[in-house]
């Protein structure tokens, strides 16, 4: 990495949730570390400019968190600025963040003092959908319970039950998973190519609210209490919009880790932007997720117009 460089921390959707169809809810926003000093954010809001060219191959380390409380936590950046071994992490920040013992807690893991108040409020079931019609099932806390499923890019989902602490609502996700087949990931290209050519809405709707009413009828069956079960629809935000209603759009045709890249975002869905670039009219999604822990310099860049348009055709 240079000493111009940022290192890219991802896409999060911050701030208060949507409440009402129409209402964008969240700041989303791309979290950049600079090479000292605190973490930039810069919008990614409808309309914004987005120019940058990668400064170094690979992946770098993003460092590891501290959870103190329910709502108190720490984000430590790696000091070494180390190249990531492991997904987005060196070795040393793997083994120091508390975050990666979540899943193991409800079957019985330890986990330090501060990261068990964190997993002992309460935390939401829900069903998510995306664009292809895919689904999952999936966990938020109380505190995240909006936002999670913003960043995740859903299209439609719901809220399936509420549960009293995190063991719980773990212990209903693998029951879930097991007794109506929903996976509990859905791969993140697969989320952005299905943004090219997503299915109409209430089709995906229709989707999501069957395999919501299916989960609902497991849960009824479940050995174990601590639970609600409960009908509630997340409201997406309204800047997705535009990017979740099928139109004629294509897959970005660069590779984003390397070369310089820039165009405006006309809409944005979870990690993955609508994006308009100089020089042709037609609209390309970018999954800006594959920027993570990449390190880049920005600037009045511009993403090449391939030569022959037809071809996106």
């Amino acid at each position: 990495m240079t000493d111009s460089s940022y290192l890219v921390h991802g896409v999060f959707w911050d701030g208060a949730p949507a409440r009402t169809r129409g209402h964008d809810g969240g700041s989303p926003v791309l979290r950049l570390q600079p090479p000292s000093g605190a973490l930039r954010d810069i919008s990614l809001g409808p309309g914004s400019s987005l120019g940058f060219r990668l400064a170094a191959g690979g992946r770098f380390c993003l460092g590891h968190h501290k959870v103190f409380s329910a709502s108190k936590r720490e984000h430590v950046l790696c000091p070494a600025r180390a190249q990531a071994t492991r997904g987005k992490q060196c070795e040393r920040c793997l083994v120091l963040d508390d975050s990666r013992l979540i899943h193991d807690f409800h079957r019985g893991g330890r986990v330090p003092d501060g990261l068990r108040t964190y997993l002992m409020q309460e935390h939401w079931l829900y069903v998510a959908t995306f664009a292809s019609g895919a689904s999952k099932v999936g966990t938020a806390s109380n505190l995240r319970k909006w936002n999670r499923l913003a960043e995740q890019g859903a299209v439609v989902a719901r809220y399936v039950a509420r549960a009293e602490d995190g063991r719980v609502v773990r212990i209903l996700e693998d029951m879930v998973s097991r007794e109506t087949g929903l996976a509990q990931r859905v791969r993140s290209a697969a989320k952005a190519q299905a943004l090219t050519e997503p299915r109409p809405g209430p089709e995906l709707d229709a989707i999501n609210g069957g395999l919501a009413a299916k989960v609902r009828a497991s849960l009824g069956q479940a050995g174990v209490g601590g639970f609600d079960v409960i009908e509630e629809e997340w409201v997406r935000p309204a800047q997705a919009a535009a990017l979740c209603a099928p139109a004629a759009r294509h897959a970005y045709p660069h590779d984003l880790d390397a070369g310089q890249h820039g165009f405006r975002v006309a809409a944005l869905c979870g990690p993955n932007a609508l994006a308009a670039l100089p020089g042709t009219d037609a609209q390309f999604v970018v999954n800006l997720g594959r920027l993570a822990a990449r390190p880049i310099v920005l600037g009045d860049f511009a993403s090449e117009v391939p030569a022959v348009q037809e071809s996106l055709f």
